[in-house]
């Protein structure tokens, strides 16, 4: 992970998204793109996925190459 001060709790913003993501995703990130990290997950096996809980409610999981802290 890029930024090792990201823990459960944490204050994040995202910053991108790499694949396509729903419609009513782009509104809310468009609205507000920072969150509060939620937990951890494994990806692909090859990293880290960071689940995010949006000021909005919807909660889903980044790369952690998307996030940085807020």
């Amino acid at each position: 992970m890029s930024q090792a001060a990201i823990t459960i709790g944490s204050k994040v913003r995202v910053t991108r998204v790499r694949d396509r993501i729903p419609a009513d995703l782009v509104s809310a990130l468009q609205s507000d793109s920072t969150g509060t990290v939620k937990d951890f997950k494994v990806t692909d096996g090859k990293g880290i996925g960071v689940v995010v809980e949006l000021s909005n409610g919807t909660t889903t999981w980044f790369f952690d190459d998307e996030i940085t802290a807020a």
